[in-house]
């Protein structure tokens, strides 16, 4: 796993060594993705720069290192990632009549653009990766990003220069860099906690979509054309809606053994330290399970604990790795570690970023790091099949809420909303500060949940709704604007599809790659680990969607295929239990260990000195979480994860 960064200047007339520095200074701004080694390359006539640093994983030699050419001169790469199925292409490839120098996956990938283009070779891949190509025949600059997009990629003009990179960090070290926020981006930062791909909180920057590849040349200056899409998790599901498993339950465990057996297998291959990130949850049982089983010694394995029994699943880890025989670590996180690192929080995580979780995330990366280059990890499962409780409670929900007439249905909403807000004007400013809510602070809470739930027309708009983490996002912003997504434009989402397979896809292309998938890849990288995600392989997930919603869940929840799979290792009753979730107490935190820090940043007076949010809206919302009248701990670390970046990034209004 590497960092890149680079840039493009079609019209400037630098000196080959002003571009190599610019372009070092930039590789070097995240070096923390790839300490072993850096390089650079450039074309002064052309205007491009290129810089990597290396994270060694295969093929360790020099013949790995990067920026590449590749042997027909063409092309020049800067590429982050693996691609699992680099020994299959190169066997396919050499027939072709190519030859290699190395062995690293690289130089096959660069044989492969070469033989078939890049559209084709994008198809054929199988992995994560970022990367940016020159073509030295077209002058033509083109970026890409994986399937599910595992691997970050930012980019954007700013004045006359494109800038790119793995992490904005490497974008700022160019000095044509601008740090000017974008209002409604900033505005859907408040309202789901991270920022969506392709928005990024800079304006006139962008991520790159996952699955899609954008080519500029040099007449688009200063315009970002329209990516291209080499692969569609819409066309996926749908397909496999069409086309739908047959056979039983039992089939379908067989064939996902197989296809689990065979992703596990290919992220196996490295030259360096490998083991998995084991929580005691399903996801990563399964994976570590597989691993064990093509293992001929113990897989390394490591889980995180916490002192507060309710989010404590590293006794659940624990007896899972005795099972399986794994040299397992495990590490219990205080609040004092949380402490301690959430200054650091923002350069980690690079663009402001309030999942909770990525603070046992950081240190589950950390603690496996001491012995690891590279750690399997079970993200994905809850997407593809069905693993969110969230789901079967939205249908409930929603199936309560459309058995009443629609004009009750209004009449009650509004009514919850008028109720709620007159509790809290004539008793919350003036509640005292309880261990624990009391009867008008439960009833406000009730009242609110009715507000946010059941103004939904449909299960899948229910959801939407309960995914963000708050109704009208643009009060809160001053001068924001609510941006359409994917989420809220269903021009956008698959046909064919039943409602609980709606809310798993738009977990899978909006809640996967811009939250879960940045949590791994920034804590990860922090500390140069490499994590692997098999049950995302493009084999497993084309295979989940053709599985019926029936097949998918049953009495126990969702997750069924996988735990019949899991059951063929592990004895049930070690893994049959409620989801817990990888998740810190915030909400208990912000009330008492971490109430100073978060009154710092929210205070009133600095939140109307810095002008980006409406302070007596944040107010009210802090005041309600300490009376213990909302939870309100997802809202307020979005408020406050920004608030800490802005300061780390130096960024006023």
């Amino acid at each position: 796993m590497c960092g890149i960064a680079g840039y493009w200047s079609p019209k400037a007339e630098d000196s080959a060594d002003r571009m190599r520095a610019l372009a070092e200074a930039m590789a070097i701004a995240i070096r923390h993705r790839g300490p072993d080694a850096g390089g650079t390359w450039c074309a002064p006539e052309a205007g491009v720069a290129f810089g990597h640093r290396r994270l060694s994983i295969i093929d360790l030699s020099e013949a790995g290192a990067q920026p590449m050419t590749s042997h027909c001169g063409r092309y020049v790469i800067c590429y982050n990632g693996e691609i699992y199925n680099f020994p299959d292409l190169r066997r396919e490839l050499e027939g072709l009549g190519h030859s290699f120098h190395g062995h690293s996956d690289t130089e096959v990938l660069l044989a492969a653009i070469a033989q078939w283009g890049i559209e084709e070779a994008l198809t054929r891949a199988n992995g994560m990766f970022a990367f940016a190509l020159w073509d030295t025949q077209t002058r033509q600059l083109t970026l890409a990003r994986d399937r599910t997009g595992k691997k970050p990629l930012y980019y954007g003009w700013s004045g006359g220069t494109l800038l790119f990179g793995s992490e904005l960090k490497a974008l700022a070290a160019h000095p044509a860099f601008a740090r000017e926020i974008d209002r409604d981006v900033l505005t859907l930062f408040i309202q789901y906690g991270y920022v969506p791909s392709p928005h990024c909180i800079f304006r006139g920057l962008r991520q790159l979509a996952p699955g899609t590849w954008v080519t500029f040349s040099a007449d688009d200056r200063g315009q970002l054309p329209e990516p291209r899409t080499f692969w569609s998790a819409k066309q996926v599901a749908e397909a496999g809606a069409q086309r739908p498993f047959v056979g039983n339950q039992e089939d379908a465990a067989e064939s996902l053994d197989e296809l689990l057996k065979a992703a596990v297998g290919r992220r196996m291959v490295a030259d360096v330290p490998l083991g998995a990130l084991l929580s005691g949850g399903l996801d990563s049982s399964i994976v570590v399970a597989l691993m064990q089983a093509q293992s001929n010694r113990p897989i390394k394995t490591f889980s995180i604990g916490f002192e507060e029994e309710r989010y404590n699943e590293a006794v659940h880890a624990r007896a899972i790795a005795a099972h399986l025989g794994t040299e397992h670590r495990e590490l219990t996180v205080t609040p004092k570690d949380a402490l301690e690192l959430i200054p650091r929080l923002p350069s980690l995580y690079d663009e402001p970023f309030a999942d909770s979780s990525q603070v046992p995330t950081y240190f589950v990366s950390k603690l496996a790091r001491e012995e690891l280059t590279v750690a399997l990890s079970g993200d994905g499962g809850d997407e593809l099949f069905a693993g969110y409780n969230a789901y079967f409670r939205v249908l409930k929900q929603w199936q309560t809420a459309a058995a009443r007439p629609e004009g009750l249905q209004r009449l009650r909403t509004c009514a919850a909303r008028s109720a709620a807000t007159a509790l809290w004007r004539l008793a919350g400013p003036n509640a005292p500060l309880p261990q624990q809510p009391g009867k008008l602070a439960l009833a406000f809470r009730k009242l609110m949940k009715a507000v946010r739930i059941e103004g939904g027309r449909d299960a899948p708009d229910t959801y939407v709704r309960k995914r963000a983490r708050h109704p009208a996002p643009s009060r809160l912003v001053l001068g924001g604007q609510t941006l359409q997504t994917v989420m809220d434009d269903r021009r956008d989402w698959p046909q064919g599809l039943g409602e609980m397979s709606l809310m798993q896809w738009l977990d899978l292309v909006f809640w996967l790659p811009s939250d879960v998938l940045t949590k791994v890849d920034r804590a990860s990288m922090a500390v140069s680990l490499e994590v692997r995600c098999p049950l995302l392989d493009p084999n497993v997930l084309a295979f989940a969607w053709s599985l019926p919603e029936g097949m998918r869940s049953d009495s126990r929840g969702g997750k069924r295929p996988l735990r019949d799979v899991l059951a063929r290792y592990v004895p049930p009753e070690l893994t049959e239990r409620p989801k817990q979730g990888f998740a810190i107490p915030v909400g208990t935190w912000l009330r008492e260990p971490l109430r100073d820090w978060a009154e710092a940043l929210l205070s009133e007076q600095r939140l109307k000195r810095e002008g980006f949010f409406a302070a007596n809206e944040v107010q009210d919302i802090w005041r309600q979480h300490l009376h213990g009248w909302r939870d309100h701990n997802q809202l307020l670390w979005s408020f406050l994860m920004f608030q800490s970046w802005a300061e780390d990034w130096k960024v006023s209004a």
